[in-house]
């Protein structure tokens, strides 16, 4: 089994999630045994109901399950700071086209959200910077054409 790279922020909000998703199953339970109580199930609309929702709770437990048990934690944080990119680092860039300053954390695939500043390691932007150091300049071809961008700052947070 291939083991999928996840930040340590990441496994522990899937374990909350996990959490609620868990005490959430008893709850489902006796709406399924409150809903049979009313009658036919044929044409009782709470009980499908009810049995929709455990089926979609039991496939998010069955998935995060599944992420945490192929997950391989990288906590940057207990790692020396040498200034080079890697999965899980934050990276200040600076687009020298426009002047702005942009900031992403490179995560895993399942964490990554652009409006939080989390870029998928797979992405075009975290490839091209993967490996390279503070100070460097890289151009990343994205689907929005070639980007010209300056390392400024890589933090171990």
């Amino acid at each position: 089994m291939e083991k999928v790279p996840m930040t340590a922020s990441g496994e522990q909000a899937l374990k909350v999630e996990l959490e609620l998703l868990l005490k959430r199953r008893p709850l489902i339970s006796q709406a399924i045994a409150e809903a049979r109580e009313l009658g036919d199930l044929k044409e009782n609309a709470e009980y499908h109901a009810a049995r929709e929702e455990q089926g979609i709770c039991e496939a998010q437990i069955r998935d995060i399950e599944y992420k945490l048990s192929v997950a391989q934690v990288i906590d940057v944080s207990k790692m020396d700071n040498t200034g080079k990119v890697i999965f899980g680092t934050t990276v200040t860039l600076l687009d020298m086209d426009t002047d702005k300053e942009v900031k992403y954390q490179i995560v895993g695939d399942d964490e990554a959200n652009i409006k939080l500043g989390k870029i998928s390691v797979s992405s075009p932007i975290a490839r091209g910077l993967i490996g390279k150091m503070d100070g460097d300049e890289v151009v990343i071809s994205t689907p929005g054409g070639d980007k010209d961008l300056e390392i400024i700052a890589v933090d171990y947070i």
